[in-house]
């Protein structure tokens, strides 16, 4: 073959390589939309992807068959917002311009936002009580699962990487276990459609999963930052999972958050009480609007300084100040010799009945174990009043555990506790004039005080005396 035919070779397949490119499909949205997935039911869904300015794109969706124009602006980003039906499905979304992208297997229900560290990724292949039943029994075509790939980035993303897929055996393996369970309860019930989106990373610590621009402009969550041990297996730096792990799912309409991470956190625990709202008013501040936030307070367990796990669980507590949340307690499941308790099942169950019982309109569902409100002295006697407590308290055993009183001096002594109706009064031998209790503050404290529905109290302090850390 000479050189000029040649030549004339490569500028035809040039012509039909540009001509294939120019032709080829461009209208595009990001990978949480797709085949199985599940949208908001009964809401202003957004909807957006990309095409060349000034081409036309049409949404039809098959639940009303109304067609949907939206105009892609000079940044090729285009954006509209489907009103979704009821409960309900399979239907399809066809998104058109020059070309056509067909989504099937479509549903609406309940959407929750699943994310935190290894906790809430754990899943059954990695191991789980009663797992080979569990995982044989995962047969629910109506729970769909989107698991966002492990990235970082040091701007806000558009895209992550990830498919929604039926909840299978096949498939539930390897999902976040949490959210599948806390999913499962939610189907049961309801019976509707769940889309779970597990945004999880093993070891990450919340200032990567709060924006950067949140940490950096606070001077004490900036300090609490630099104190974050570099370590090979995830990272450290403010925002970076942020950016590419939460940012590309804004604005993707969700019926709320569940939140299971704080072990990464125990390095500066009482950071942690401003540290989690903060991370809950970012995110609602991204999406929009005030979604329920539910959290699960981590387990007792031999960390390495005394009291850091105690710190860390009274901080969760008080978070809660923070409106639209629920803490879930577990200190009756976890175990102290692991990390990664394997009763995932009551964790998600837990999480279930605060999302149950505040937003679906299951009132008699019990949410919590008995929360400190406040308390009072009485004599040489403190007593203390709680939240979630109105039906009474229990202990499980003989006599109650893990209560300490103190005096002005703030040495604190082993205390006497004893259960009166819904409160617990507590004394200590020597001690005429208390002034604080303490429950449970140990980092491997495994107590037995419950109220009447049968759900764990959380640790607490009424003192804000300093705590050095050793």
């Amino acid at each position: 073959m000479n050189t000029s035919i040649k030549i004339l070779k490569y500028l035809m397949l040039s012509f039909f390589a540009g001509f294939a490119v120019s032709a080829k499909a461009n209208v595009n949205l990001p990978a949480i939309f797709g085949d199985h997935m599940v949208l908001q039911q009964n809401a202003e869904v957004p909807i957006w992807g990309w095409a060349k300015p000034g081409e036309k794109v049409t949404i039809v969706c098959s639940w009303d068959g109304k067609e949907i124009e939206a105009q892609p602006d000079n940044g090729a980003r285009w954006s509209a917002v489907l009103k979704t039906p009821p409960a309900g499905g399979p239907f399809s979304i066809v998104v058109k311009g020059y070309n056509t992208i067909e989504f099937n297997d479509v549903m609406t229900g309940e959407v929750w936002f699943c994310s935190g560290q290894s906790n809430m990724e754990w899943t059954a292949r990695a191991g789980i009580d009663n797992a080979e039943e569990e995982i044989k029994n995962a047969n629910y075509p109506q729970i769909r699962m989107f698991t966002v790939d492990h990235r970082t980035a040091d701007s806000p993303q558009l895209d992550v990487r990830g498919e929604w897929k039926v909840c299978s055996p096949e498939t539930m393996i390897d999902f976040s276990a949490v959210a599948y369970f806390f999913g499962r309860e939610l189907n049961q019930t309801l019976d509707v459609p769940v889309g779970l989106i597990n945004s999880s990373w093993g070891g990450t610590p919340a200032e990567v999963w709060t924006s950067a621009e949140t940490i950096l402009n606070d001077e004490g969550f900036a300090q609490a930052a630099k104190k974050l041990n570099e370590t090979p297996w995830w990272p450290i730096r403010p925002g970076q999972a942020f950016n590419a792990m939460v940012a590309p799912m804004i604005p993707f309409h969700i019926a709320g958050a569940l939140w299971y991470q704080g072990e990464s956190n125990v390095i500066d625990p009482q950071n942690y009480e401003r540290l989690l709202p903060a991370l809950i008013q970012n995110w609602r501040e991204e999406w929009g609007y005030d979604f329920p936030f539910y959290y699960v307070q981590i387990a007792p367990f031999k960390y390495g300084r005394k009291y850091e796990g105690a710190l860390l669980r009274d901080a969760q507590r008080k978070a809660m100040k923070t409106p639209n949340t629920g803490m879930v307690v577990v200190d009756d499941i976890g175990n102290i010799d692991d990390i990664h308790p394997r009763n995932k099942q009551d964790v998600g169950k837990r999480l279930a009945n605060w999302a149950l019982n505040r937003n679906y309109g299951k009132s008699d569902i019990p949410v919590s174990g008995p929360l400190y409100k406040e308390m009072k002295v009485e004599k040489n006697r403190i007593r203390i009043f709680f939240d979630y407590a109105e039906n009474g308290l229990q202990a499980k055993g003989k006599t109650l555990t893990h209560f300490e009183i103190a005096a002005e001096d703030g040495k604190f002594v082993p205390a006497v506790a004893k259960i009166d109706g819904s409160t617990v009064v507590v004394e200590g031998k020597g001690i005429k004039n208390p002034v604080a209790v303490r429950f449970a503050w140990d980092n491997i404290a495994e107590h037995n005080l419950f109220n009447k529905e049968g759900l764990p109290a959380s640790t607490f302090r009424t003192d804000d005396w300093e705590i050095a850390l050793e």
